[in-house]
C-alpha cells in the first residue's frame, strides 16, 4: 500500500506517517520543511518518498497530483492546517486568506483531483483531517473553525454521494479534540480543554481507518460533546466555545 500525507512534517501528519510506516505501508510525504521531512524519513522502515511544497498555491496541489499519478496512490490524507486566534474584526486579512487557501483550498483541490483517480479504478481512500472545533462556531478563532466545519461538510457529502453509487472508494474525516502539536504556538490559541497525544490520535485514526469510519472522533470527552451540541440552544453554545478558547502567551508566529 502506498499513502500519500500532506502536512507530514509534525504532529498528527507526522505521527500518521510513523504508524502506517510501521504497518509496512509505503509513504510520499508532503510539506514545506525540507528537514523535517528528511528527518522523519531517516526513522522509517518503510520506502519514503518526500516533496517539498506550498500547498496554500493551488497550482503547487494541483503539481503534486500531477507528479505522483502514475503511482497508483492508494490512499491521501489532507492533513495540513494553520490557525489564527483573534477577534475577526482585528486579525490580518492577509493571513486569513492564506488559511483558507491552506485549510480549505488545498484540500478541496487534493480530494477532487485523487478522487476522480480513485473512483476511475474504483479503490482508494482519502482521510480529511478536521477538528472538533467543525461542530461549533469559534469566536476568537472564527476563521480556523469555519475551515475546519467546509472540510467535515465536504468529506461526508462525498461520503454519501459514493455510498449511494456502490463504490469501493472510502472517505473519511477526522475530528480531534486539542492536541499537543506545533498548533497552538503558531496559531497563538490555547484552549481550556484536555489535551491528547498526536501519537494517540494517529494511532487511533489508523485503527478505524482499516474500520472504513465515516467520521472518526478518537475521544471519548469530544463524543459527548458533539452530542451535546443537539440539546443546546445556539447562543449557549456560542458562550461555552468563546470560554474554551483564550491566547497563548508563549505563541510564535514564526515559520508557519
Amino acid at each position: 500500500m502506498k499513502a500519500v500525507i500532506v502536512g507530514a512534517s509534525s504532529g498528527i501528519g507526522r505521527d500518521i506517517a510513523r504508524a502506517l510506516s510501521n504497518s509496512g505501508c509505503e509513504l510520499i510525504l508532503v510539506a514545506r520543511r525540507e528537514n523535517r521531512l528528511e528527518e522523519l524519513k531517516a526513522e522509517l522502515d518503510t520506502h519514503i518518498e518526500i516533496i517539498t511544497a506550498d500547498i496554500s498555491v493551488p497550482d503547487a496541489c494541483i503539481d503534486l497530483h500531477e507528479k505522483i499519478k502514475s503511482q497508483n496512490v492508494d490512499m491521501l490524507i489532507n492533513n495540513a492546517a494553520i490557525g489564527i486566534f483573534g477577534e475577526f474584526d482585528k486579525t490580518d486579512l492577509e493571513s486569513e486568506l492564506n488559511l483558507i487557501d491552506t485549510n480549505i483550498k488545498a484540500t478541496h483541490i487534493l480530494t477532487k483531483l485523487f478522487l476522480k483517480d480513485f473512483v476511475a479504478r474504483d479503490y482508494g481512500y482519502i482521510l480529511n483531517v478536521s477538528s472538533a472545533s467543525s461542530f461549533v462556531p469559534g469566536p476568537r478563532m472564527a476563521s480556523y473553525y469555519a475551515s475546519k466545519a467546509y472540510i467535515m461538510r465536504l468529506t461526508l457529502a462525498v461520503y454519501e454521494e459514493l455510498r449511494r453509487k456502490g463504490s469501493n472508494v472510502r472517505i473519511s474525516v477526522l475530528c480531534p479534540g486539542p492536541t499537543y502539536t506545533e498548533f497552538d504556538m503558531k496559531a497563538g490559541s490555547t484552549f481550556n480543554l484536555p489535551y491528547s497525544s498526536s501519537e494517540r490520535i494517529a494511532e487511533s485514526s489508523v485503527i478505524n481507518l482499516k474500520k472504513m469510519k465515516m467520521m472518526i472522533i478518537p475521544e471519548g470527552l469530544i463524543k459527548a460533546a458533539k452530542f451535546a451540541t443537539r440539546l443546546l440552544s445556539d447562543k449557549l453554545i456560542l458562550k461555552i466555545s468563546y470560554s474554551l478558547i483564550r491566547p497563548n502567551e508563549n505563541a510564535d508566529y514564526n515559520d508557519l
